[in-house]
């Protein structure tokens, strides 16, 4: 059945990348046809927008043969075999690709109207296209995104003939098609409107996409304690129900991928999240800091005072979320503040930590453990036995203790934004 539109294609394309959640992934439209496809495979899988703009360079006299292509920030990716065996020179490519720079800067100066690229070095990127006939475009779209840094590049299609990924070489570590279908001519028959996509139908892509979180506060912020400063991330969505501070565990940080892509899922629910570093960089690199459970829960109980000082922030409910030594700190502290901590969340976490003090804490409290961790599983069980308020145990099947395989990152984010929605907002009826 053909798609609708591009549109529709999107959404059809975006549930076959719910596994690439977990990275945190840039997705990225060819321009012009893969944008509005690509935004809506942003827009599904809660992901940023942006657009990869290429020109090909064309064979000097045969310009509809690529022998590399161009992109911005002086990106030029040349295909090195096509050279030698045509004889073009370096003084006729350096011709040719001066032209395309030219025609270049005029499309980038249209579809970006000012607005800044998203960096994909080290980041993992979805490169979208509305399908593959000859794959030109996409390849060189694939090598560009590679060639600004992407740690990984994932081509994803609405539809392609079955032979596809035989065709595109090595350009990706992943392709990901909606349909492979027999018989396959051209990516016009797959759908009813197929319409050339305008420079204004992609700006306006773009815009949405930008705007998309429009209001939501995210600042840096920092807080002097115990001598030193200590340093955050702080998102607080428009009407924001709760507050959820994350409890980093060994080996983490406010940047860490994993801990960003959860808060991302809570903000994306109404609720603010803090990411804070209860350790300074050369704390956090030696393991007796790690585990100073009394360290951390009395620097969590003064980042949380903290937190209810704050204007934006002042009357929320509050929740914790830990990870790894962060979850016993978190219940250490919770235990301190009594019921003003709405909930916890613990995703795999060490709770057997701080089990002397489990029975003492009042907070509605979910495990999340993988299944594959089977060390820090049993741990978990046996928190969980000491634990006196209302409490639960989520296993993840597949998952190990980093919830690296694909899709479970997403499976403990939904785990966490539904217990922390559901008791972060009843503490807000209650009160």
């Amino acid at each position: 059945m053909p798609f609708a539109d591009r549109r529709e294609a999107g959404r059809l394309l975006a549930s076959r990348l719910d596994h690439v959640r977990g990275e945190q992934p840039v997705v990225v439209g060819v321009a012009r046809g893969g944008v509005p496809v690509a935004a809506e495979v942003a827009r599904v899988i809660g992901a940023p927008l942006d657009v990869i703009v290429v020109r090909k360079l064309g064979l000097p006299g045969q310009p509809e043969f690529a022998m590399g292509a161009i992109g911005e920030d002086g990106v030029r990716v040349v295909d090195s075999h096509i050279l030698e065996v045509t004889g073009v020179t370096p003084a006729e490519l350096a011709a040719v690709e001066a032209h395309e720079r030219l025609v270049l800067a005029e499309r980038v100066h249209h579809l970006r109207d000012g607005r800044p690229r998203i960096p994909l070095r080290g980041r993992s990127v979805i490169v979208v296209d509305d399908g593959i006939a000859t794959g030109a475009t996409a390849k060189a779209a694939c090598r560009i995104a590679r060639a600004e840094g992407a740690r990984r590049v994932v081509l994803a299609v609405p539809v392609a003939p079955p032979d596809w990924v035989t065709r595109m070489d090595d350009v990706a570590d992943e392709f990901v098609a909606f349909a492979e279908p027999p018989g396959f001519a051209a990516v016009g028959q797959f759908y009813d409107d197929f319409s050339p996509t305008r420079e204004a139908d992609v700006i306006d892509a773009l815009d949405s996409a930008s705007t998309r979180n429009a209001g939501t506060v995210d600042e840096d912020v920092e807080l002097p304690v115990d001598g030193t400063t200590l340093h955050g991330r702080l998102a607080v969505p428009p009407d924001a129900t709760g507050i959820v501070v994350f409890v980093h565990g060994s080996g983490s940080s406010r940047h860490s991928p994993r801990n960003r892509f959860v808060a991302d899922i809570l903000v994306d629910a109404g609720l603010a999240t803090l990411l804070f570093d209860l350790l300074t960089d050369d704390e956090a690199a030696d393991r007796s800091y790690v585990f100073d459970i009394d360290l951390l829960a009395d620097r969590l109980v003064t980042v949380s005072r903290w937190v209810e000082r704050q204007v934006p922030l002042h009357g929320l409910p509050m929740g914790y979320f830990g990870a790894s030594t962060g979850a016993a700190a978190a219940l250490a502290a919770a235990a301190t503040f009594g019921d003003r901590i709405a909930a916890v969340v613990s995703r795999g976490g060490r709770p057997d930590l701080a089990m002397p003090i489990l029975p003492a804490v009042l907070s509605p409290t979910l495990l999340i453990v993988g299944g594959h961790d089977t060390t820090v599983l049993e741990l978990n069980r046996r928190a969980l036995s000491e634990l006196r308020c209302e409490a639960r145990l989520e296993i993840v099947e597949g998952a190990t203790h980093l919830f690296e395989e694909p899709g479970t990152l997403s499976m403990a984010a939904t785990l966490a934004r539904d217990w922390f929605v559901d008791h972060l907002s009843r503490e807000t009826r209650s009160s």
